[in-house]
C-alpha cells in the first residue's frame, strides 16, 4: 500500500474538514470526481508554502536523478525520516494528499479481490505525504510519496501496510514549517488514524484497470463464491 486510492469530493469538502476557511486558501467549489488515481499521474497535494496553504497537481512518485528504477510511490514511516532518499523530504517536503478511501487487493480463492477502504463516518481522509517542494513546480519523476504505516490487528487480514492518515487536527502541524523533523515524527504516531476507524467493502474488479473513472468502482458488491 498504497497503490490506489479514490479523490473524488470537492475541494469545498476537504477543505472544510480542516476547518480551512473560505478566506484561507483558493479553492474551486466542484468535485474532483476521480475514483481510481493511480501512480504517475499528478494528485491534488496540499502543503504550506510562503506560510500560507496551497493546493497543487503534483506528480504521484518520486525518482531523483540518481535513482535508476522505478519512481517509488510509498516511504514507510519507520524509515523515511532517517534513509537517504527521504530524509531531506520529511524534513522541507511534507504535505497531505486528501482522498476519500483507498483499494487493496486480498488473495480470495485463486484471485484477486480488490476492496474499498474508507473512514466508517464517510469523511475524508488526509494521507501523509513527502515531497520534492516546492510543488509549484514541475521537478519531473521528483513528485511526492505517500507515507505508510503497519496494519494491526483489525486491517492485516487486508493488507499488512496502510496510509498514514492523520486526524484534522494532526493536519496543520504536520504541513507547519515551524514543525521540526522529530516532531513530525511524534506526529505520525500521535495523530494517525487507528485501524477501527476505518471499513472496507468489496468492489468490482474493473478497478485494476486505471482507464475505469466512474462512481461505480466504490460501490459495494458481492463477491463471486
Amino acid at each position: 500500500m498504497c497503490g490506489r486510492f479514490a479523490q473524488y469530493s470537492s475541494r469545498d469538502d476537504y477543505f472544510m474538514a480542516l476547518g480551512i476557511a473560505p478566506d484561507e486558501i483558493q479553492y474551486d467549489p466542484l468535485p474532483v470526481g476521480r475514483y481510481n488515481v493511480a501512480p504517475g499521474t499528478r494528485v491534488l497535494l496540499l502543503s504550506e508554502r510562503e506560510e500560507a496553504l496551497q493546493l497543487d497537481p503534483v506528480y504521484w512518485g518520486y525518482g531523483p536523478e540518481w535513482w535508476h528504477k522505478q519512481p517509488l510511490i510509498n516511504a514507510r514511516s519507520e524509515t523515511a525520516a532517517s534513509g537517504r532518499m527521504f530524509k531531506p523530504l520529511w524534513e522541507q517536503g511534507r504535505a497531505i494528499v486528501p482522498a476519500d478511501g483507498w483499494f487493496e487487493w486480498k488473495k480470495e480463492k485463486g484471485r484477486k479481490q480488490p476492496f474499498f477502504i474508507y473512514h466508517q463516518r464517510k469523511t475524508p481522509l488526509f494521507f501523509a505525504a513527502i515531497g520534492k517542494a516546492p510543488f509549484n513546480h514541475v521537478q519531473g519523476h521528483e513528485g511526492f510519496v505517500i507515507v505508510t504505516a503497519a496494519s494491526n490487528k483489525g486491517m492485516v487480514d487486508i493488507h499488512d501496510r496502510r496510509p498514514l492518515v492523520l486526524t484534522a487536527e494532526g493536519v496543520h502541524e504536520w504541513l507547519s514549517s515551524s514543525t521540526s523533523a522529530r516532531r513530525a515524527q511524534e506526529i505520525a504516531h500521535e495523530a494517525a488514524e487507528p485501524e477501527e476507524a476505518f471499513c472496507w467493502h468489496a468492489v468490482t474488479t474493473r478497478v485494476g484497470s486505471v482507464r475505469q473513472q466512474d462512481a461505480e468502482l466504490i460501490e459495494e458488491i458481492v463477491p463471486e463464491k
